[in-house]
């Protein structure tokens, strides 16, 4: 017996992952932008949010589940699933958010119609899915399909990343941790502000590089002017 290695063999969620992930990367023309989003309004605002509601928990992930799914009304030609000879464009953020299983494994778990909902939905959704997911109960409607996914690395500490698309999805957007940077202002000024780095990675078929950008400009004034999510935060349960 050769005890240098263990053999672990591939669990059929590997197989299925295995085989999509390599069907994407070979198949799909990825192309990526990278920006830089300002947090510490979003930040202000999650506190004072918090506090109005203590015995609920609300992260940061949510808050940009929702800017992000604002961003996508904003730029509905990133919102859209490839169909060889046409495109599926949707008029609802049904947002799959990327999430590693303790047993192996990843599985995207969709948050529909995530421009409608307040933060406050969006956040106990998540965590009941996340849940759910963990125990293998969740149902094929809710993983299948989402017209865009998150995936959030941030909470591990890493920077920036960049991720492989879900097809028949288009774009996916990589979220590295958000951390302190010393920014120069337009008069030369120097501040202490709090960044995170947002990469697409999309689909060349189906999106252009000023298509991308344009997503992004729109997701960085959602996130950095939240101002739009305090209504809805406040108002709807």
């Amino acid at each position: 017996m050769d005890d240098a290695h263990t053999v672990i063999p591939l669990s059929p969620m590997r197989k299925v992952i295995a085989v999509r992930m390599a069907e994407a990367n070979r198949t799909i023309p990825h192309f990526r932008l990278t920006a830089d989003l300002e947090l510490d309004a979003l930040m202000k605002l999650r506190q004072e949010l918090r506090s109005l509601r203590p015995q609920e928990k609300l992260s940061l992930n949510d808050l940009l589940i929702k800017c992000c799914a604002m961003a996508l009304m904003d730029s509905p030609a990133v919102n859209i699933l490839w169909g060889e000879t046409e495109l599926f464009q949707y008029h609802t953020a049904d947002i799959s958010v990327l999430m590693a299983l303790r047993a192996g494994g990843l599985v995207t778990p969709i948050v529909r119609a995530a421009h409608t909902k307040s933060v406050w939905q969006i956040s106990r959704e998540v965590r009941d899915l996340a849940a759910r997911a963990a125990k293998n109960t969740l149902k094929m409607a809710e993983i299948v399909v989402g017209s865009f996914t998150i995936s959030n690395l941030g909470m591990y500490g890493v920077d920036r990343f960049d991720a492989i698309i879900n097809p028949p999805q288009c774009a996916i957007l990589a979220l590295g941790a958000a951390k302190p940077r010393v920014l120069a202002s337009p008069d030369r000024q120097m501040r202490i502000a709090t960044v995170l780095q947002a990469t697409l990675s999309a689909d060349h078929r189906a999106i252009d590089g000023a298509t991308g950008a344009a997503f992004l400009s729109a997701l960085r004034s959602r996130v950095e002017q939240p101002e739009h999510l305090r209504s809805s935060a406040i108002d709807i349960a």
